[in-house]
């Protein structure tokens, strides 16, 4: 095991990138902004957007005090944008119960809103040097073939999964952190979903899944469709309240009218490309009373608005 830790670990020190959560003078705050914004998002697009919080949000009480519609906004094009309902949750609960300090173990930041297991092992690991087992979809897969033999993991996370992730954890707090973000680095850069680098993995003699011949994976994983989508148009009519600074009339989101003159630059742009779908009235509502019901979108006497 001591073996195996060296390796993955000497590998990290000279492959890892340069992400500014990483730096030792990344606040803890800062850790948690980069761990709702990665989930299910890559590094390049969330890097700018990380940024561009961290200047103007650097502590959870400078989120809390704007409204969550602001949030959303700067959230831009991420995806997944209840992620910044959340975190502006979390940041007035912290702001309010914690003294502006996020709390420093796994226990305590579940209690934060929207802060699931995942989230607060890294949290507690990565900013506050916890010995935590951290397993996200990169070290499941490298879990996976090293040591399961398996070309992926299980659809969805298992009870041995996190029993393995447990077994293969360094004792040490500050090894077990470096062992951690060292096994999600390879699972991100080298032992990828599509296209392994074996031939770069540090581990690749130890690997279960190439000693077994590389055998294809049990099912076929399944993408999510996009176009044509109500996803789709519920991020159409999401760019479109994000892009507005005053409530947009319902009846702009069923096609072009005179009324779209009203609104010029990114406005006008949004709907366009949000009328460019084709979208039929009852998409569009779908999607218009998902966001109301999802709090992402609120109705305001002169129309639709960010909350």
């Amino acid at each position: 095991m001591r073996d195996l830790h060296r390796a993955v670990v000497g590998w990290f020190a000279d492959e890892a990138r340069d992400l500014p959560w990483r730096d030792p003078a990344c606040s803890p705050w800062g850790i948690l902004v980069s761990e709702v914004m990665l989930q299910q998002t890559p590094v390049v697009r969330v890097l700018p957007v990380w940024r561009e919080w961290m200047e103007r949000w650097p502590h959870p009480a400078d989120l809390a005090a704007e409204p969550a519609g602001e949030a959303v906004r700067a959230w831009g094009r991420l995806g997944y944008p209840r992620r910044a309902l959340r975190l502006h949750a979390a940041a007035a609960v912290i702001a309010r119960e914690h003294d502006g300090e996020l709390p420093d173990t796994e226990e305590s930041l579940l209690g934060l809103p929207g802060v699931g297991g995942y989230t607060a092992a890294a949290v507690a690991a990565f900013a506050f040097g916890r010995r935590a087992a951290v397993v996200d979809t990169n070290i499941r897969r490298v879990h996976a073939r090293l040591v399961g033999g398996e070309a992926l993991p299980a659809p969805s996370l298992t009870a041995d999964e996190r029993r393995l992730a447990g077994e293969l954890l360094p004792d040490d707090d500050a090894a077990s952190v470096r062992w951690n973000a060292a096994v999600m680095e390879l699972g991100a850069l080298v032992c990828t979903a599509r296209s392994p680098r074996c031939d770069a993995c540090p581990v690749a003699g130890a690997c279960a899944w190439r000693a077994a011949g590389e055998p294809p994976p049990s099912y076929v994983p399944k993408g999510q469709a996009w176009h044509g989508t109500d996803r789709q148009v519920r991020g159409a009519v999401m760019a479109v309240l994000r892009a507005a600074s005053r409530p947009v009339p319902r009846g702009f989101f069923d096609g072009p009218t005179n009324a779209d003159a009203a609104h010029s630059g990114s406005v006008g742009i949004e709907l366009a490309r949000l009328h460019a779908l084709a979208a039929g009235p009852e998409q569009l509502e779908r999607a218009v009373a998902g966001l109301l019901a999802d709090g992402l979108a609120v109705e305001r006497p002169g129309g639709l608005a960010l909350p």
